[in-house]
Formats: C-alpha cells, sequence, structure tokens
C-alpha cells in the first residue's frame, strides 16, 4: 500500500508539472518541484531536531511510569473493553496503557506528550506482530484512531484566530466539537468494518454510550462559558495536566522504589534510538508530498471542486475554504499557511475562513502520522490503515463544512 501510494504521488505530480509545462508554458514548475525537494529534506531533518528532544524526554518519564506499575493498571482497567476491540493483544499488556495515555493527551490537545506515547505504544504492539513488516490489526486501529484527530481543547485554533483579530476566537469551538467527533466515529467505524469487530457486544455498546454521554456533558458545560473564560481553561487545563502527569510518575516512582533517574535515562536511551530511526521515513513521505504540492495538482483538483459545485447550482462559499482541506492529511504546516491566508483574504470571520478553522480543528496530518508511527517499527505493509484514516479525514471535512452551514451559514 505504500509502496503504491508513495509512487502515485510523484506519478500525479509529473502529470500536472506536464500539463502545466505543455498546456500553459510555465517551465518554471519543474524548478519548484526540484526546491521542494531539497527543502522538504531539510525540513525533515528540523523535524526530527525536535523529536529528538521531546521523545527523549517523555520516554524517559514513561520509563518510570511503567516501572512504577501505572501502566500495567490502565492497562488492566481497560482490558475488558480492548480484548474486544483488539483481541490479538492479550489482557493486561502494557500497550493498552499506553494506548489509553495517549488518548488522554490527544484528547487534551498536549501534542509534544501524545506522540511519544504513541510511539511507545505502536514498539510495545510491534512486539506482537509476527510479521515485523505488516501493520497487524492492533496497529492499524491505533493508528486511525490517531489519525482521526479527537481533541476536546483546540488551543491552537484559537490562537490563530486571536492573532487575526478574531473579535471571539473560540466562536468555532463547537463546530470542531461535533466536526472531530465526525471523523473520529467514521475511523472507527472503517476500521471496525474492514476488522469485522463485534460492536453489538455489551461492553463496547457500554463504552460507546458512555463516551458519548460523557463528551456530551463536557460539550454542554463548556458551550456556557465565555470566550475568555475558555481560552484560559484550555491553556490552563492543557499545562495543568501535562506537569500533573510528570509528578504523578515521579511520586508514583519514588513510593514504589523506582530509580527515577536510572530508569528516566534508561528510557531517554529508547527515545534517542526511536528518533533516529524516524528520518529515512520522514523523509520519503515528506518529499513526495512536497512534490504533489509544488506540480500544483492540488490547484488543479480545487478548480475541479469549485467547477462541479457551481455547475450543480449550489453555494460554493466553502470551497476557499478547501485549500486547507486538500494540504492537511500532507502537511500541518502547509495546513496552517492556508488557514492564515483564507483568513487573510477573506476575513477572519468569513464563511470560508471559519470553515477552514473548523477543518484544520478536526483533521489530522494523516501521512506525517502513518510515516512517524509505522516508521518507528520498520512497517512496510499499511494493509487498510491509509483508506480507513482518509474515511475519517473525509468525515471530518464534510462534518465541519455542515457544522458551520448549520452554526453560520
Amino acid at each position: 500500500m505504500l509502496n503504491g501510494l508513495w509512487l502515485g504521488f510523484f506519478a500525479v505530480a509529473a502529470i500536472s508539472a506536464l500539463t502545466r509545462w505543455l498546456a500553459g508554458g510555465d517551465a518554471a514548475v519543474f524548478a519548484a518541484i526540484v526546491d521542494s525537494l531539497f527543502g522538504m529534506a531539510r525540513l525533515s531533518v528540523e523535524v526530527m531536531i525536535l523529536l529528538f528532544g521531546t521523545l527523549t524526554m517523555w520516554l524517559g518519564f514513561l520509563r518510570i511510569a511503567e516501572k512504577a506499575g501505572l501502566v500495567d493498571l490502565l492497562a488492566r482497567l481497560l482490558s475488558p473493553l480492548f480484548a474486544r476491540l483488539m483481541p490479538e493483544v492479550p489482557r493486561g499488556h502494557p500497550a493498552l496503557g499506553f494506548i489509553t495515555l495517549n488518548f488522554t493527551a490527544n484528547a487534551l490537545g498536549l501534542d509534544n506528550a501524545a506522540t511519544p506515547i504513541g510511539l511507545k505504544a505502536m514498539r510495545s504492539l510491534q512486539e506482537l506482530n509476527t510479521d515485523p513488516k505488516v501493520a497487524t490489526n492492533a496497529q492499524i486501529l491505533f493508528l486511525v484512531l490517531n489519525a482521526s484527530s479527537l481533541t476536546l481543547l483546540p488551543v491552537s485554533i484559537f490562537m490563530y484566530r486571536m492573532q487575526q483579530g478574531a473579535p471571539n476566537p473560540t466562536l468555532v469551538f463547537l463546530p470542531i466539537l461535533l466536526a472531530t467527533f465526525a471523523s473520529t466515529l467514521a475511523g472507527f467505524l472503517a476500521v471496525a468494518f474492514a476488522q469485522r469487530l463485534k460492536l453489538r457486544d455489551p461492553v463496547v455498546l457500554a463504552w460507546l454510550c458512555g463516551s458519548a454521554l460523557l463528551l456530551g456533558a463536557i460539550i454542554a458545560v463548556l458551550a456556557g462559558l465565555s470566550a475568555a473564560v475558555l481560552a484560559a481553561l484550555s491553556s490552563l487545563l492543557g499545562n495543568l495536566v501535562l506537569f500533573a502527569l510528570i509528578l504523578l510518575f515521579l511520586l508514583c516512582g519514588a513510593l514504589r522504589r523506582v530509580p527515577v533517574y536510572e530508569s528516566f535515562v534508561e528510557g531517554a536511551r529508547e527515545g534517542f534510538d526511536v528518533a533516529k530511526n524516524l528520518l529515512p521515513y520522514l523523509v520519503a513521505m515528506l518529499c513526495a508530498v512536497g512534490v504533489l504540492r509544488a506540480s500544483g495538482a492540488l490547484d488543479y483538483a480545487l478548480n475541479a471542486v469549485r467547477l462541479l459545485v457551481e455547475a450543480g447550482g449550489w453555494d460554493s462559499r466553502f470551497v476557499d475554504a478547501l485549500p486547507t482541506a486538500m494540504v492537511k492529511p500532507f502537511s500541518g504546516s502547509a495546513a496552517r499557511a492556508m488557514l492564515i491566508e483564507t483568513m487573510k483574504t477573506h476575513g477572519v470571520d468569513s464563511f470560508p475562513a471559519l470553515v477552514a478553522a473548523t477543518v484544520q480543528g478536526s483533521t489530522e496530518t494523516t501521512f506525517y502520522v502513518l510515516a512517524v508511527y509505522f516508521g518507528a517499527v520498520g512497517i512496510q505493509r499499511a494493509r487498510h490503515a491509509v483508506a480507513c484514516a482518509l474515511i475519517a479525514d473525509l468525515a471530518g471535512v464534510v462534518a465541519s463544512i455542515g457544522a458551520c452551514y448549520w452554526f453560520f451559514g
């Protein structure tokens, strides 16, 4: 799957570049593609430098949590659910604890913590993999849920809107929550269908219904807060949870007589090894994405969508937000740039800008996540992971558009 996908990026880019050259006389497109190749290779190294420090630090703290028994405790608590969703993972396996920590960090928008914890979970799942180059069902489910962007506090979106002068930066809060719930549900159902998971099981239904009720209660409480209070709460909660986790790991380690310093160094050494093995996968995926963008293929796709929408006689205001949606699976920085450009061009509270902000908050950089998580354990055959993750992305985009028409249309 990854071989065909990677080759397909270059093939589509080549067709697009040749079209721009032969039909439009734009010979500079080839220079742009070559520049993008080298630029993405440089970006890969810059990303790795950031990951080195983050992974080293967090895997150090996670080793303390592991030796203190916290990961095993989480794994035992969630064993009844994951025994149904990931039947090949033994009950109480440490991977289940790391998965729980990762989902918690993602939900609170703690990206710096979520990625290292997620990589630890993926490596733990890889220990159960009988074919190390092929993704297991459990690894695919875990990756797709990561790529579905379930975030309860999208602080970064509020910050971008605030920087562009939005009088109410949290205006898109509820649409983002609805859209991100739709993307996560779609990704989960796609994996469940592909893996024939038994969703009618009473334990699974209880967890799903309970999670939906809890999410609804959180939305109801947060929706009643003012913009200023919500923004302050988001920032405080994120930082408080992050620091509280570190203190919890250290205190539990000390109570269990774990040599915390030695354990931290041991885990940090593992983080260094994980990070250095990621670079080839990042270079491969980011270079392919860069070539696709520089060739103009995304522009052609956007123009085709606009023509179809207008031909159908539908409202086409949302089309101006689609550049963010189209590049988000490939590059978070490109999507962020598209979002800011849309806000500057159309106005921070214009309909296209509101849709773009909602899309940015409810979708994920799917191919980056794929490269990092599968690259960390050397997986080359992703099976149905890419298709299910893209279904989640598509659901997030469609739900974003629908939610914005509902709230602002």
